[in-house]
């Protein structure tokens, strides 16, 4: 088994983006109808941006729903730009709405 590696000065920078999204869902009755939401922008970000998303928040209302997205490069622009789209696309979803958001950078020191 090969020993791990520590990270050192030779090694490029890694920058991590860690968005947290709160959704409203208004107009959903049950909790099928938020996870049918929920689980269609997962898939599509995922797809869309190279992504990892999750379903985070409150999972026993069917109105609110909060989604975990992180996204790791190289480059704080580009980061910055795909968290930027994702927000734009998030924003322009028919089936729900943005109530909250909150994004958090991790840069090497």
């Amino acid at each position: 088994m090969p020993t791990p590696r520590r990270a050192g000065p030779g090694l490029p920078a890694m920058i991590v983006a860690i968005l947290q999204v709160e959704l409203a869902i208004d107009w959903a009755t049950s909790l099928k109808d938020k996870r049918r939401v929920v689980n269609s922008l997962k898939d599509r970000l995922h797809r869309e941006h190279q992504v990892s998303a999750a379903e985070i928040g409150p999972r026993d209302s069917a109105t609110v729903a909060m989604l975990g997205i992180a996204l790791v490069s190289m480059e704080v622009p580009y980061a910055q730009s795909v968290i930027s789209r994702i927000l734009e696309k998030i924003g322009s979803h028919p089936d729900c709405y943005i109530s909250d958001h909150r994004l958090e950078m991790l840069t090497p020191r």
